[in-house]
């Protein structure tokens, strides 16, 4: 017989299902070295106004990665409960420890949060931050936005995202969300990994669900950053949440059809890129070069597309290592 699994330790520190804007925490107790009886203080706010649909609007996934942070802390500051109709999750950085290092991952246990679903109420701190949000959250919402961009290592052109999903209504209504959220391009996601991720996890449950890529280097731009407040914004409208029209914005819709998307490193070396993000290519095309460093003479390596599109992500450092994703092409519309 199976026992049934333990309540999660992370309590929230305001009420969710109570009307008017509360800001809180979501806190998971923490025992370590500096504070015996300490805790993980994720920042959390709430603003609902009678029945309507709930949305759980994310950031911080990843602790290197700011435009979801930036939207998320601004609409948290700025949101009217008047304007509402229905409930708005906001977490601003679900990996509260990664977020406040400034690191893809948590410095306290390694873990990635997205790909740590569905998560464990009595593993390591990541797990379980995964399972509050398997468990509790995501069972609330009706639509998900989760913000990402290319954090130190990749940098991608600015697009919102959803995935082809077997359920076709699902997928269609995840695709219009997309749409309505109007970052210049759009893409329909194929992952090299969907295990343990966040977007699997909302997707099995049927939820509405949209992320994003907005730009990268471990850093946010103003016009990064404006695409992401002006997102959410338009995905709260078209799901009725917040009053107002979506304001319509021109977006270029791109696939990625195959794992032939994706180009990766088998070596290291120092990378010259020769096509910049947003730029055309023919499959053939030498994207970039890797130089070896170990010694002059040596011939550089050429990384070439595999099919035809436009240069959607490339590799951020100036070094790269074997095993690294180097570009992903997007085929467009």
């Amino acid at each position: 017989m199976t026992e049934p699994m333990r309540p999660s330790p992370i309590a929230a520190t305001v009420d969710l299902e109570a009307d008017g804007v509360r800001h809180g925490f979501l806190r998971l107790p923490h025992s370590r070295d500096d504070s015996a009886w300490g805790s993980v203080m994720i920042p959390l706010a709430v603003i609902r106004n009678g029945e309507g649909p709930t949305a759980l609007l994310t950031g911080g996934n990843h602790g290197d990665e700011y435009e979801g942070p930036i939207a998320l802390f601004d609409l948290a500051r700025t949101l009217r409960a008047e304007d509402v109709r229905g409930r708005v999750i906001v977490v601003p950085a679900m990996n509260y420890p990664a977020f406040r290092a400034g690191t893809r991952t948590s410095p306290i246990d390694r873990g990635n949060l997205n790909r740590a679903f569905p998560g464990s109420p009595d593993g390591t701190v990541t797990q379980k931050i995964a399972d509050y949000f398997q468990r509790t959250l995501l069972p609330m919402a009706d639509i998900v936005l989760d913000f990402h961009s290319g954090g130190r290592t990749l940098d991608f052109v600015p697009f919102a995202a959803a995935h082809v999903l077997p359920d076709k209504r699902q997928e269609a209504a995840s695709f219009a969300a997309v749409a309505a959220f109007g970052a210049p391009f759009s893409m329909r996601m194929l992952e090299i990994d969907a295990v343990g991720m966040y977007d699997t996890a909302a997707e099995a449950m049927g939820k509405v669900f949209v992320t994003t890529e907005l730009g990268g280097g471990g850093t946010a731009t103003a016009r990064t950053a404006g695409i992401a407040k002006r997102g959410v914004a338009n995905v709260l409208r078209h799901a009725g949440i917040l009053r107002g029209a979506v304001e319509a914005r021109e977006t270029r819709w791109l696939d990625m059809p195959s794992g032939d998307c994706f180009t990766f490193a088998e070596d290291e070396g120092l990378l010259e890129p020769l096509v910049d993000l947003g730029e055309p290519v023919r499959r053939g095309d030498v994207l970039a070069r890797a130089h070896p460093v170990g010694r002059t003479g040596a011939e550089p390596v050429a990384f070439r597309a595999r099919l035809d599109g436009i240069l959607a992500a490339r590799h951020f450092p100036g070094l790269v290592k074997a095993g690294d994703c180097v570009a992903v092409v997007g085929v467009a519309d």
